[in-house]
């Protein structure tokens, strides 16, 4: 076309592309095949770990939202991309979380329009909110990111593995064909939350299948609790072979001992004179309090020289005149001449925004032909904080 504009031809192949090949005889064999990588003692083991985090994240959810939240019991089963999307609805809200360190593999959270909606506007106390802009995909972000640091807390206590960390959330909503899922086959958990007294809607989790075996592995290959104390006080013993009647049997022995230290130490103390107290009548230590200097003028400087050092780094400063939202078929389909309505009047004030977190407004001005704008109102300090939460 003469105007740049693609072909309705041209926006359906682009389309397929981005469908991840959904329609391919390999995903197609894939999907008839769900989970047969993971068997279903590895599913329950992994869901018994997701099992011990459902408390906290319920009151991180609540602490965020300011409700009360309770995740239920999850659905745990092994699928693919085919088998997701057809679980899902037509538009998502998917926050990516990827897991880094010692145990890498990509991990995402997927929601409906209507449950990001529902945090975002909670989590910046703005009941008017009807459409997931990029400060209620912030605010969802900020949210996904605690649940994924508490299970990484738990996953860390299960494994001993201290080297587990969480990469930098990226959420993206749009049609279900583009969110992002991990490669082949995964593990997928599907949570019923519910929020305050609304209907209980579904979020779903998902993880690489190589991330949940190396943590069933590291935990021990999902051991049901109880038999691996079991197996160490019997045949397994300790490190030099004692077994675990031999263990208890020296473990009476030194009672009776110590029985007959603390009579030898009362015959001394009444056949020799006064007691002297103490164990076995000798001298008690001489045990003094210890004393702490203060810190509070100590902290005080620490604080003051912290922000100093950062008093020289640069930051992102945007002005944003408007935004509206668009069709992908629409946003293919622009070309030279293509006018976009924003949703702004003429004359209102413009957006002052500092790593994209809005600080002020301001009206445009024209300074030696550029443009700048003069600030006309801060943003009052507790709405940047509700903003950042």
């Amino acid at each position: 076309m003469s105007d740049g504009a693609l072909s309705q031809e041209e926006i359906d192949s682009l389309l397929a592309g981005l469908d991840g090949g959904s329609g391919s005889p390999a995903s197609t064999a894939a999907s008839g095949r769900q989970g047969s990588a993971l068997s279903a003692q590895d599913a329950q083991a992994f869901k018994a770990i997701l099992e011990s985090t459902l408390s906290a994240q319920s009151q991180n959810l609540s602490m965020i939202t300011g409700l009360p939240v309770t995740i239920q019991s999850p659905t745990v089963d092994g699928s693919t991309r085919d088998g997701f999307l057809r679980d899902v609805p037509e538009e998502v809200l998917t926050v990516s979380v990827p897991f880094a360190g010692s145990l890498p593999g990509d991990h995402s959270f997927v929601m409906s329009k209507a449950m990001a909606i529902r945090i975002a506007s909670l989590a910046n106390k703005d009941e008017t909110l009807s459409e997931l802009d990029d400060m209620a995909v912030s605010a969802v972000q900020e949210c996904v990111s605690t649940l994924a640091g508490t299970q990484i807390t738990v996953v860390s206590e299960k494994t001993g593995n201290r080297n587990i960390t969480a990469g930098v959330a990226e959420g993206a909503f749009g049609p279900k064909a583009m969110a992002k899922v991990p490669s082949g086959d995964f593990l997928r958990a599907v949570y019923p939350v519910q929020i305050g007294d609304e209907q209980a809607d579904r979020l779903v989790e998902l993880f690489a299948l190589a991330f949940v075996k190396d943590v069933l592995a590291s935990a021990g290959g999902g051991m049901p609790g109880g038999q691996l104390p079991a197996m160490m006080g019997g045949q397994m013993g300790s490190p030099m072979g004692i077994s675990g009647m031999q263990m208890s049997q020296m473990g009476q022995q030194m009672g009776q001992m110590g029985q007959q230290m603390g009579q030898m130490g009362q015959q001394m103390g009444s056949g020799y004179g006064p007691p002297m107290g103490g164990f076995g009548g000798m001298n008690p230590p001489n045990v003094q309090p210890v004393q702490f200097a203060s810190l509070q003028m100590q902290q005080a400087s620490t604080e003051s020289g912290n922000i100093g050092l950062i008093m020289d780094v640069f930051m992102e400063m945007t002005v944003e005149l408007g935004r509206t939202r668009k069709l992908i078929k629409e946003i293919l389909g622009m070309g030279e001449g293509t006018i976009i309505e924003l949703d702004k009047l003429a004359g209102e004030p413009v957006d002052i925004l500092v790593n994209h977190k809005l600080i002020a407004k301001g009206e445009v001005v024209v300074i030696d032909e550029n443009f700048g704008v003069r600030v006309t109102e801060i943003v009052s300090p507790m709405e940047r904080m509700g903003d950042l939460g």
